[in-house]
C-alpha cells in the first residue's frame, strides 16, 4: 500500500480557478495561461481537472506547459502546501493502466478500448504507435512487459513528466470542506473515500444533485461526454467546452462560498 495522499486539499482557498479538460491541445492551454496569469489574485489555488492528455495532437508538450505554469504560480506565494492541484483523469487512468497492460486479464481486449476512447495520441506522443501496441498485446507477458519498461523510459525522458503523473490526485478539495473538484463525475449514494472509478466513469448522477452533498457546497467537474460548455446547476458546475474534440478550452474561477466569481474561454 502506498502512503501517498490520493486527494489534494487546497490551503486557506480564497478563491479557485479550475481548469477544463485539455485533451493535448497545447495552444488552447496556452492561450488560457495567458488569460488567467493577470487575473490571479494572492490567496488563489488553481485546480487542473484531469484529461491533460489524450486525443489532441501535443501531448507532450501541454505537460511542459503545465509544468511551467505551476512553477510560476507556485513562484507567487511560497508555501509548504501545494497551491496547485492536478488531478488524474480518465486518460491518465487509461495510460497508468496502459503502462500496466501485461497484468490485465485480456491484454488486446483492454488496449482496444483504451485505443477506442483515445489513448492513441499519448502513446504516439511517447513514440509509441496503436500498430506496435497491438502487436506486443499478443506476445505474452514477457513481451508486454518489456514494451511497457520501453514506455516508461520514454516518459523519463522528458523531465518533469513522472513528476506529474506521480502529482495527481482523484479529487481536491478546500480545507474548509466547502469546494469538491472532480475529472468527470460521482457516485452519489457513495462517500468520497469509496468513489474510484466514478470519479472517471461515473458522470451520470453528478447533474442530478441538487443539494449539497458530503458537506460541499460546489462540485465541480472538468469533463462531460457531451461537452456541454459551462453549465451551473443548484450545487455542481461543469465545465467542458469540447477542448480536444474542437471545441473550446474552459475555465472557471469559485469564491469559497461556491459562487462563480469569473470564466474564460481559449
Amino acid at each position: 500500500m502506498s502512503d501517498r495522499p490520493i486527494f489534494a486539499t487546497l490551503p486557506e482557498s480564497r478563491r479557485v480557478w479550475a481548469v477544463a479538460s485539455v485533451h493535448g491541445e497545447v495552444e488552447r492551454l496556452r492561450r488560457l495561461h495567458d488569460l488567467l496569469w493577470p487575473r490571479l489574485e494572492p490567496g488563489d489555488r488553481l485546480v487542473y481537472l484531469g484529461n491533460l492528455l489524450g486525443y489532441g495532437p501535443a501531448v507532450v508538450e501541454t505537460l511542459d506547459e503545465v509544468l511551467l505554469f505551476r512553477r510560476a504560480v507556485m513562484a507567487l506565494e511560497p508555501a509548504e502546501a501545494a497551491h496547485v492541484a492536478l488531478l488524474r483523469g480518465g486518460q491518465e487512468e487509461m495510460w497508468q493502466k496502459l503502462l500496466q497492460l501485461q497484468f490485465a486479464n485480456d491484454p488486446k481486449a483492454v488496449l482496444a478500448w483504451m485505443l477506442d476512447n483515445g489513448v492513441g495520441a499519448t502513446l504516439a506522443a511517447y513514440g509509441g504507435s496503436a500498430e506496435e501496441a497491438r502487436k506486443q498485446a499478443a506476445t505474452g507477458v514477457v513481451g508486454i512487459t518489456r514494451w511497457t519498461q520501453q514506455l516508461r523510459a520514454a516518459i523519463q525522458a522528458h523531465e518533469g513528466h513522472f513528476e506529474v503523473f506521480g502529482a495527481l490526485r482523484r479529487a481536491a478539495f478546500t480545507d474548509d470542506g466547502g469546494l469538491l473538484f472532480v475529472n468527470a463525475g460521482l457516485d452519489p449514494s457513495r462517500p468520497l473515500e469509496a468513489q474510484r472509478d466514478s470519479f472517471w466513469w461515473g458522470g451520470g448522477g453528478f447533474a442530478a444533485l441538487q443539494e449539497p452533498w458530503g458537506g460541499y457546497r460546489r462540485i465541480v467537474r472538468g469533463h462531460e461526454r457531451g461537452h456541454p460548455g459551462l453549465v451551473e446547476g443548484p450545487v455542481t458546475l461543469t465545465l467542458d467546452g469540447g477542448c480536444g474534440h474542437g471545441g473550446p478550452l474552459l475555465a472557471a474561477c469559485l469564491t469559497a462560498d461556491g459562487s462563480l466569481a469569473d470564466s474564460l474561454e481559449a
